[in-house]
């Protein structure tokens, strides 16, 4: 999350969803103000967890200005959303994982 959190992205939330799916362990979920910022915090995200951790996500979808104001990394445990202000409206990710626990919420 510090990484998001040092590109700026804004309302950054941390969801526990293990007793609401088996599909991962955590959700984060960000707003950037658009995909240039998107692909920033894609970029250090790759670089920095690869280099301090090695890890490598299994998907990226949203790349190179793709994603349509949505991107995804999906670290298997963690899933990062990086949503445009009007894709998170739309999508509202937040309310469909609602009964989630919010672990930190950074405004």
């Amino acid at each position: 999350m510090d990484i998001v959190e040092q590109k700026q992205a804004t309302d950054i939330v941390l969801l526990d969803v293990r007793e609401q799916t088996s599909l991962c362990n955590y959700f984060v979920i960000a707003t950037v103000d658009n995909e240039r910022q998107a692909k920033a915090i894609e970029d250090d995200l790759l670089e920095k967890l690869k280099l301090q951790q090695n890890l490598r996500p299994l998907t990226v979808d949203g790349l190179d200005g793709q994603g349509g104001g949505w991107s995804v990394l999906d670290y298997g445990d963690v899933i990062v959303h990086l949503f445009t202000d009007e894709m998170r409206s739309y999508y509202r990710l937040d309310e469909l994982w609602s009964k989630a626990h919010v672990v930190v919420k950074m405004l």
